[in-house]
């Protein structure tokens, strides 16, 4: 039997190392693989850069990280509620390369594939198609766009088995799925980490091929980003 379980997070970010490029899933505040960032700020690894939608809030998420200063460059589609982020990227001290958001999943979604390169229109005419090849398809004007090449990805799912396959809860399937494979090593937290056999094959989301390594996670904060004080009248 195949098996991809490691037996905690120390394991799973075995390899990851200073100046490497992480993929990381999540949107806002929903499936962020809070585990294997606690990991990385506790091994205060260094140099990183990071691809994600964008960088949480101050005290949470990739947030953590630039805390920190362990992210050089930050590729995200916006910069969010995230104070420090808006700090590091207007003082220069961090380097930003935004991207529209739907670019930024399809080139995930690429490299998951293995397709090198596509043309998009997104971008066309601004600052997004500097310095990029441009064709034009029936009248309309595309860029190329070329596919992330990362070195490990960090996605987040509700279930698992040891085979990797995953499931994905509501709205935290967001980016987690387009990242999973498109790195040289997928690592994969759950909440629920279950034996092999034991999900219906017809609710797996991403298939275990795309998953190099999968751990239980544990202690979930699963911040909201905004809380309702006021009940309805």
């Amino acid at each position: 039997m195949i098996t991809k379980k490691v037996n905690n997070v120390a394991e799973a970010l075995e390899g990851v190392t200073d100046g490497m490029t992480l993929m990381v899933g999540g949107f806002g505040l929903s499936g962020i693989p809070e585990n294997a960032i606690a990991e990385l700020v506790n091994r205060n690894i260094k140099q990183l850069t990071c691809i994600s939608n964008n960088a949480g809030v101050d005290d949470f998420g990739l947030g953590l990280l630039l805390q920190g200063r362990q992210i050089k460059k930050m590729i995200a589609s916006y910069v969010g509620e995230n104070k420090l982020f808006e700090r590091q990227m207007l003082s220069g001290e961090l380097e930003v390369e935004l991207t529209p958001q739907g670019t930024l999943a399809e080139k995930c979604r690429a490299a998951q594939n293995g397709i090198p390169a596509f043309y998009t229109p997104a971008g066309y005419g601004t600052e997004i198609a500097e310095g990029k090849e441009v064709r034009e398809f029936n009248g309309k004007k595309y860029i190329l766009e070329e596919a992330f090449q990362a070195d490990f990805a960090f996605v987040k799912a509700w279930r698992g088995d040891e085979a990797g396959n995953l499931i994905f809860k509501g709205t935290a399937r967001n980016f987690n799925a387009c990242m999973a494979g498109a790195a040289k090593i997928t690592v994969a937290e759950v909440e629920e980490l279950v034996p092999l056999g034991t999900l219906d094959p017809n609710q797996i989301h991403i298939p275990g091929v795309f998953v190099k390594r999968i751990f239980q996670g544990e202690n979930y904060e699963k911040r909201i980003e905004n809380v309702t004080v006021r009940t309805r009248k």
